[in-house]
């Protein structure tokens, strides 16, 4: 394939409005934010004359902006890119005609996205089973959830579009058993709580997700199943599936996940920077064709094991 095909010339005339989470930031700050866009990409339309305030404003890389202005953006459509299969290691623990249950290593992606095409979970998707190419949407074919790179455990993948369409209609409508095993820093004040707080962008990280009350609402119920030291080991349930949810809700409580570098920057780490200590155990659903209930359980992983027998070892805590 020629690269230019790739590159459509087409530009696309995109009309923005800052909301109140954005308000007071840099103009380039927040294109970058809501082009998925690095700043000096950025930098680059502005100086060439592609962004328009619509209040007269000159568009400068370093203008405040503020909620409710309107912003006018000429830019090329991002790059096509092709979906390359290529073997990628991952755990298969259940499979049939319409669904695969995967068990996912840390340091996986789940799909292709700027800065990693290649070596993601639907890479190796398409490898073993190239079927998935016609479930769901082409760029992330098969996927109706996920999981961050840096958490192991279950994910339930589509194998046609029938069960792609049932599968993502039970995730919105919270029909899907989702529990999780975290080993964080700090003990919870109660053995069992639920936080119902909103989670949104942080205005001023675009990788990072925080508290606002202009986010959507976030549930996470958890238990403290033991406590060692300064290490508390806890089961979380999701209740709703926002991004970085339990990182999130259990460093609010103050007590982030061991291994979290994004969260817990100042907390030293005992795993690699792709690694925190959040496992996806339990997953459980309708199968989409027969409506059978299915429930799957996945062992900790052996780094997690490890650490824990580790953790585990030390003077006791609550129980």
């Amino acid at each position: 394939m020629n690269p230019r095909d790739l590159f459509p010339p087409e530009e696309e005339n995109l009309s923005l409005v800052v909301g109140e989470d954005m308000n007071g930031e840099r103009l380039d700050v927040f294109l970058a934010w809501k082009l998925d866009r690095t700043r000096s990409q950025i930098q680059a339309l502005i100086r060439g004359g592609k962004v328009k305030i619509e209040e007269g404003k000159k568009a400068k890389p370093s203008l405040v902006v503020r909620s409710g202005m309107g912003i006018s953006v000429s830019i090329e459509p991002r790059p096509l890119q092709e979906l390359v299969p290529e073997p990628v290691d991952f755990g298969v623990v259940y499979g049939d005609e319409d669904i695969l249950v995967i068990d996912k290593p840390s340091g996986l992606i789940v799909h292709p996205s700027p800065g990693h095409w290649r070596g993601t979970l639907v890479n190796g998707l398409l490898h073993k089973f190239p079927e998935i190419a016609g479930s769901g949407a082409s760029g992330r074919p098969g996927i109706v959830h996920r999981l961050d790179a840096s958490t192991s455990g279950l994910m339930v993948v589509s194998r046609n579009n029938r069960s792609h369409d049932i599968l993502t209609r039970a995730f919105q409508e919270r029909q899907v058993r989702k529990e999780y095993l975290a080993l964080v820093w700090g003990e919870p004040r109660e053995f069992q709580g639920r936080i119902d707080l909103p989670i949104g962008r942080n205005p001023r990280n675009r990788y990072r997700m925080a508290i606002s009350s202009s986010g959507k609402r976030a549930v996470t119920e958890y238990t403290l199943l033991w406590s060692r030291k300064e290490f508390s080991f806890v089961r979380c349930v999701l209740l709703t599936g926002r991004t970085h949810q339990i990182r999130v809700h259990m460093k609010h409580i103050g007590c982030p996940l061991v291994g979290d570098q994004l969260y817990a920057p100042r907390k030293r780490t005992p795993f690699g920077l792709d690694r925190v200590f959040l496992h996806s155990w339990i997953l459980g659903f309708d199968h989409p064709r027969s409506g059978e209930p299915m429930l799957f359980r996945s062992f900790i992983h052996p780094e997690l094991r490890r650490f824990l027998g580790e953790v585990f070892s030390r003077g006791r805590g609550r129980q």
